[in-house]
């Protein structure tokens, strides 16, 4: 299986939250070598906080086989997932997990917690970690940095209005 192909097809999703001003984080779903889900980060867009890349990928991938057992599927994310994706991995017997950059504050694979290997579960998911793991983190740092950037630029403004207001 070629990972790094699917890691890229996850970027380019990823690539498309970061144009909606997204936390830019992409999955793909893929079943037989066949994409059958994408996802990428549609929280602030919807309004929803469970729309994750991967449970949007998931579900996509879940209504193309018109069965919620996704046996099998492999599922690509560039970023750790978070306990609620991997919770879902878990209930949606996703077979493998091709993750490209850990994250270290919610990562609920290696970093933080280890849902998906729970021997308690009836089901557990093989991971494959740090898949494109550079690029995967590049877009997050690039995405945030620009954010940060913003958010100075906004409160200089901000600064500025205040000031002239006093003058007048």
């Amino acid at each position: 299986m070629d990972h790094a192909k699917y890691m890229r097809e996850a970027l380019v999703e990823a690539e498309k939250a970061y144009t909606l001003d997204e936390v830019p984080v992409g999955a793909v779903m893929v079943l037989d070598g066949k994409i059958i889900g994408r996802g990428h980060n549609l929280r602030e867009t919807l309004k929803d906080s469970s729309a994750h890349a991967e449970l949007l990928a998931l579900r996509e991938a879940a209504g193309y086989l018109g069965d919620w057992r996704l046996n099998g599927g492999i599922l690509y994310s560039t970023l750790e997932p978070c306990p609620m994706c991997a919770g879902a991995l878990v209930q949606f017997r996703v077979t493998t997990l091709v993750y490209g950059a850990a994250d270290p504050k919610a990562g609920a694979i290696d970093s933080v917690i280890d849902v998906v290997r729970q021997p308690r579960f009836n089901h557990q998911v093989q991971v494959i970690a740090g898949v494109l793991e550079d690029e995967c983190r590049s877009i997050l740092q690039r995405f945030f940095r620009e954010l940060r950037k913003k958010k100075i630029i906004g409160e200089m403004a901000e600064l500025d209005e205040g000031a002239r207001l006093e003058i007048e």
